[in-house]
């Protein structure tokens, strides 16, 4: 698959059919990660993959939000306007602990900190933190192109006192999200894709 071609496929879906993706495929797409530009050349990251449903079970502090009512009352006080940035919530919210659960791999990747995170001292401390992201967008596009897609989801404190309480990960390491991949189900829901012309986003030399 082309590299615009995977670009376009990347589409982040919630309904996983229930395939598991094998181990070769999973070192592919975690190597594409690997080739992320990073800040420091070491490209310190780390990849828990929780493939054991029983093991997600334990590691997944989670419920998913299924009252519609609950949801609207949530987008209405984050000031959100938009119908399709309201639908996208609509189809994300009652699925945050069935997406991850039922994706074919779960991945959890993790970054060296250097200080941290939420007490930046200037804008290059977050670094690693922006370097980890390249990775992981990496990873989504690497996915895209073997038919895989997927979703992540950035955790809550408690959710990240759990996680290091369960898998033990060292103190100096930050998960910044979960990385859910799978291949789609028959019937998984897309959120309508914001239309933006580029043009309207484009300055020359100035704002």
């Amino acid at each position: 698959m082309e590299l615009y071609e995977a670009i376009e496929k990347r589409r982040t879906i919630r309904d996983f059919a229930d395939k598991p993706i094998d181990a070769e495929t999973v070192k592919r797409i975690l190597s594409a990660g690997l080739k992320a530009p990073t800040n420091n050349h070491l490209r310190q990251w780390e990849f828990v993959i929780i493939n054991d449903k029983k093991e997600r079970s334990r590691v997944l502090n989670l419920k998913d939000m299924t009252d519609p009512e609950d949801c609207d009352k949530m987008l209405d006080g984050f000031g959100m306007t938009d119908a399709d940035q309201r639908g996208m919530y609509h189809i994300a919210m009652p699925k945050q602990f069935s997406m991850l659960y039922n994706a074919g791999c779960l991945i959890l990747p993790f970054f060296k900190l250097r200080e941290p995170l939420l007490q930046p001292t200037c804008l290059s401390s977050l670094n690693e933190f922006a370097s980890i992201w390249c990775c992981i967008e990496n990873i989504l596009l690497a996915a895209a192109s073997e038919g895989i897609l997927g979703v992540t989801r950035i955790p809550m404190t408690e959710e990240l006192e759990h996680i290091q309480k369960t898998i033990n990960h060292p103190d100096d390491y930050a998960m910044p999200c979960y990385i859910a991949l799978g291949y789609p189900d028959r019937d998984a829901k897309l959120p309508v894709q914001k239309v933006i012309k580029v043009e309207s986003r484009m300055h020359f030399n100035k704002w």
